[in-house]
């Protein structure tokens, strides 16, 4: 969904010849050879000198029950804890947050029920290093290091999320998932194509229980919002081989802007069967519908006619009684989950989402005068889109023998299909305007409108071949070498332009880490990755701009006490983004708004910055989450970058139960609070001037009683100082407020 801009349009094909690869790039290819060349050999001598000694030959594999543990011990329900002992998000092999030589956030089961947090947004706004732009009611841009963060991922799978048609993946219920697992810096040998701001993983619930377990959530609160949620999980059989999970919710509510509703629905329902000791077959399927009513399309006017600053209530809407913006996502799944008698694993999967929008919604631009002495335009569009995605997967993970040591290998291959279609219905009648925006209050005559057309399509494929390997150089040092080579096509048209097609082939990602025990607790790492992203957008003469290349080195110091119920981390960052687009502020053709923003290629951006970070248990009863994030974003000039992204961060939550006689309170509390930001755009003047949002803070609290084992009633209060704020729409110069205090009172029955 566009607001109303395209950036569909015509790109050459690119293609990176062999010396044009990066030295480390090359290393990498280098080194895998080296490997592949030398471990025959060295095994034959090995194998030679064991037959010399009498022996038979042994790989001295790694067990597989330390594998599987940390592939069970990466769940967080139950754990009531604050942090998780593995993830796969930043490579395919399976880590602890303290092996991972990348900076890693898990958003804990235990921490979405304190936090009441309900969608991909609420766990972005609350999570390390990460914020979120809403720009309107139904859409929002994630960032993170000065950079847009574009990689949306279930079970370390792309989901379908592309700006600026999407928006309900990102408002999407966390009901059907277990945990967030957020990685920053660049993570192409996971994704593929992206930015190197960070990727978001979001992590689905297993039917892992072999008895009749569940809960029931009943929940109400500001703005007349009520919702329900249940989720049960038992066997289907005595043996406990056949289980199943069904979890369902629903919610539906005001929120504070005029007019605006929301309606979301989820049904999730997922099997495991243990077909032999060894083998798991896991499948299942999930339906999630959003219903919003009078959305925002745009932002609330920035200046007056006159040129005087707007203050607007923040209920006010630039939307219309009959605008909606419906979506569904539909998602199948199944897995297949091996253990070869050599401690190998195997994984086959297959996802497919599906997913459509119905929108019909009121655009409004321009400067009001004050009390109507001068009008706002108007543009209604309705856009039905259809959206299907089909991936493929296969992975390899175990442990070899090299030199003596025991080490561990993960290589895989996934293709992805995704194609896109979106038809509109032109307007036949709705382009009078509003003549007095200060009394506007939605009455606005649905338009006539005219026969459906299309309006654009497009077909993307990726596919990537990868392999990761952890070698144990000494008990103490690790090093983890990975690369993936990736194929990019996509063709896409729209009423805009011509056709596009962006192809892009054996583009190699490299990624490099090392990480060395200092202490029992305490490791050292450091980490270079990359990650290539074709960008759609246009320059002055309408010509796509070539590829985005992206570049990510970190290091720091990672802590594990408490047996691994405390993880903290310390780190210094650059990121390097070549060709990134910016843009320019002039229009590509001034008759024509529609067609967006001129964008020119920025050679050398560059953010720099670190982070600090401790979650989990600080003492019995006790959990926290603290992070902060401090960068500069600038391009080779030394200019400011995406200056409409905060460069300091902080993010805190934390929760204490109280002993002895109160022990059934648990009480919790945070502050997030962001620094300044700001864009540029033209007032009624014709001249660029500055629009900022100064630095403020969210303060958030909570309380849970434990009525009895089984009952449960929380109260979650957000915002609670009622902090007056707003985000940014720098392409028109708009702004949309943020939603004021409020308080939601829940009541939860476990059995």
């Amino acid at each position: 969904m566009i607001a109303p801009i395209s950036s569909r349009s015509k790109n050459s094909a690119t293609q990176r010849s062999p010396s044009q690869l990066r030295p480390l790039a090359l290393a990498v290819h280098v080194l895998a050879a080296g490997i592949a060349l030398t471990a025959p050999s060295v095994q034959a001598a090995e194998q030679t000198e064991q037959k010399e000694n009498g022996n038979s030959l042994n790989l001295a594999p790694i067990a597989i029950t330390e594998t599987a543990a940390r592939e069970r011990s990466a769940v967080t329900e139950d754990t009531n804890s604050y942090t998780t002992d593995a993830a796969r998000t930043a490579t395919p092999l399976s880590m602890s947050l303290r092996e991972t030589p990348q900076s890693v956030s898990v958003v804990t089961q235990q921490r979405i029920q304190d936090q009441d947090l309900k969608t991909i947004v609420d766990v972005v706004n609350n999570t390390t290093g990460v914020s979120v732009n809403r720009y309107e009611t139904s859409r929002a841009q994630f960032n993170a290091r000065g950079f847009e963060l574009n990689s949306l991922m279930i079970d370390g799978v792309p989901t379908i999320y592309e700006q600026p048609w999407s928006s309900g993946e990102i408002f999407s219920s966390l009901a059907m998932y277990d945990r967030v697992e957020v990685v920053r810096g660049a993570n192409g040998l996971m994704t593929g194509a992206g930015d190197p701001s960070a990727s978001i993983n979001m992590v689905r619930k297993r039917a892992n229980s072999t008895a009749l377990k569940g809960s029931v959530e009943l929940s109400a609160g500001t703005w007349d919002t009520y919702g329900v949620e249940a989720d049960v999980s038992t066997a289907l059989n005595e043996e406990g081989t056949i289980r199943a999970r069904l979890v369902g919710e629903t919610n539906e509510g005001d929120t504070w802007i005029d007019m605006n509703s929301d309606k979301r629905q989820t049904l999730y329902g997922t099997m495991d069967i243990d077909l032999t000791p060894d083998t798991t077959l896991w499948f299942g399927l999930s339906h999630q519908e959003n219903k919003t009513d009078s959305p925002m399309w745009g932002g609330l006017p920035v200046w007056y006619a006159d040129g005087s600053r707007t203050n607007w209530s923040r209920s006010k809407t630039t939307s219309a009684k009959w605008s909606k913006w419906d979506t569904t996502y539909d998602t199948y799944f199944v897995n297949l989950d091996h253990k070869f008698a050599n401690d190998w694993q195997m994984n086959l999967s297959y996802n497919r989402g599906e997913r459509t929008g119905d929108s019909s919604l009121l655009y409004l631009s321009g400067n009001p005068g004050r009390n109507g002495s001068a009008p706002m335009s108007s543009f209604p569009a309705t856009y039905k889109t259809e959206t299907t995605q089909d991936d493929y997967a296969i992975r390899f993970n175990g442990p070899f023998s090299l030199l003596g040591r025991e080490h561990e290998l993960a290589f895989g291959y996934v293709d992805s299909k995704q194609k896109f279609d979106a038809d509109s219905l032109d307007a036949q009648t709705g382009f009078e305007g509003v003549a007095d925006f200060d009394a506007y209050d939605g009455n606005f005559a649905e338009p006539v409108w005219g026969p459906r057309t299309d309006y654009g399509y497009s077909e993307t494929r990726q596919k990537g071949l990868y392999a990761a390997t952890r070698l144990n150089v000494t008990d103490d040092l690790k090093v983890i070498l990975g690369a993936r080579e990736s194929w990019y096509e996509k063709t896409s048209d729209d009423v805009f332009s011509e056709v596009s097609k962006v192809d892009v082939d054996h583009e190699l990602t490299p990624y490099a880490g090392v990480v060395y025990d200092l202490t029992d607790n305490i490791s050292a790492y450091a980490s270079y990755t990359e990650i290539f992203l074709p960008q759609s957008v246009r320059d002055s003469s309408g010509q796509t701009l070539e590829p985005i290349v992206g570049e990510s080195t970190e290091m720091g110091l990672k802590g594990e006490f408490f047996g691994g119920r405390l993880n903290t981390s310390a780190a210094i960052f650059q990121i390097k983004q070549d060709n990134l687009g910016q843009s320019t502020g002039v229009l590509i053709d001034p008759s024509n708004p529609v067609g967006g923003f001129a964008y020119e290629a920025s050679e050398g951006a560059t953010s720099k910055g670190f982070e600090l970070e401790v979650s989990g248990e600080l003492a019995t009863d006790w959990n926290a989450s603290v992070g902060y994030t401090q960068f500069t974003a600038e391009d080779a000039n030394g200019d400011d970058v995406n200056t409409l992204y905060p460069t300091k961060l902080l993010r805190t939550f934390t929760t204490y139960r109280l002993p002895g006689a109160f022990n059934k309170l648990t009480i919790g509390g945070g502050v997030n609070w962001q620094d300044s930001i700001h864009t540029y755009a033209t007032n009624p003047a014709g001249n660029s001037e500055k629009i900022q949002q100064d630095a403020y803070a969210l303060v958030n609290l909570m309380a849970r009683y434990e009525i009895t084992d089984n009952l449960s009633a929380q109260v979650n209060a957000n915002n609670v100082t009622d902090e007056k704020y707003f985000d940014l729409f720098d392409a028109y110069g708009a702004l949309t407020y943020g939603a004021p205090r409020s308080i939601t009172a829940s009541a939860k029955y476990r059995f």
